[in-house]
């Protein structure tokens, strides 16, 4: 049997709020992440996204497949706040989901305190610097 690196996707299975961001990546549950990542109902995972001008509807698979368990998707949009394309927004209205765009900073605080609140809560982060 060959032996080697087996690169598994990242996932946190549960939920956990998120002790630090910044320098390309998240720290929470005693391990960090580098890169951007999705806070859902069934764990956190890594996510794609680098460019948050560049989201787009097939970013948000994960999210819309766990849509009964999401109220409120806070997305953050890196340093600053950028608005989320019409399209995307009405795909997660659809869904039954409020979608609410801010800086990672600002959604990274706003998960924690929703969480502590066992709200329905979910983030997709994208990673900053």
């Amino acid at each position: 049997m060959a032996g080697g690196t087996i690169i598994r996707e990242a996932h946190f299975p549960g939920r956990a709020p998120l002790d630090a961001y910044g320098n390309g990546g998240f720290r929470f549950a005693d391990m960090s992440h580098r890169g951007s990542l999705l806070c859902l109902p069934s764990g956190i995972h890594g996510w794609e996204p680098t460019d948050p001008d560049r989201l787009q509807l097939d970013d948000f698979e994960r999210v819309l497949a766990e849509a009964r368990g999401i109220d409120i998707l806070l997305v953050g949009t890196g340093t600053e706040l950028r608005p989320l394309k019409a399209e995307l927004r009405a795909a997660l209205r659809q869904a039954g989901i409020s979608s609410d765009p801010m800086s990672t900073g600002t959604a990274v605080r706003t998960f924690n305190v929703l969480l502590a609140e066992d709200r329905q809560v979910a983030a997709a982060l994208v990673a900053v610097d």
